[in-house]
């Protein structure tokens, strides 16, 4: 990996960006920088390398941008097939269709849930103004 540049733009609670980090691990790739991004404030960077998405992961390689956490792991795997550790997909290719079927499923059941969470939080948000407003005549504003 000498002379090549990896930043791995992040948010610490994301499970996407841990299982790119995971997946950084198992190849043995340990030079790289980490930037931890905010989920308020989106630096420049981020949005310059992911202006349609604009949420992490993004890697950037030696300055080109792979965004997605699935589409990072296959970069990785391709990229640097002699790395010191082991690939991040099967060889075979049924095995690897079975492992990224497995991937896009959870995939789907994290943002259901994050989607759930999010909504629950801002309906019992507007419940707790409604029924603040309804009983005492007033916004808590």
């Amino acid at each position: 990996m000498a002379g090549e540049e990896l930043t791995l733009l992040g948010l610490w609670a994301s499970p996407f960006v841990i299982r790119v980090r995971i997946a950084f691990n198992l190849k043995g790739l340990t030079a790289y920088v980490y930037s931890e991004e905010s989920i308020y404030h989106k630096s420049e960077l981020l949005l310059k390398s992911n202006p349609v998405l604009k949420k992490v992961p993004v890697l950037l390689h030696d300055g080109k941008t792979i965004c997605e956490s699935q589409i990072i792991l296959q970069y990785v795997d391709e990229a640097f097939p002699t790395a010191a550790g082991a690939p991040v997909l099967p060889s075979d290719p049924y095995d690897r269709a079975i492992a990224r079927f497995w991937a896009s499923y959870v995939d789907d059941k994290v943002r259901l849930l994050t989607h759930v969470s999010i909504t629950m939080s801002v309906s019992n948000s507007f419940l707790n103004e409604l029924t603040t407003s309804c009983l005492f005549g007033k916004s808590r504003k």
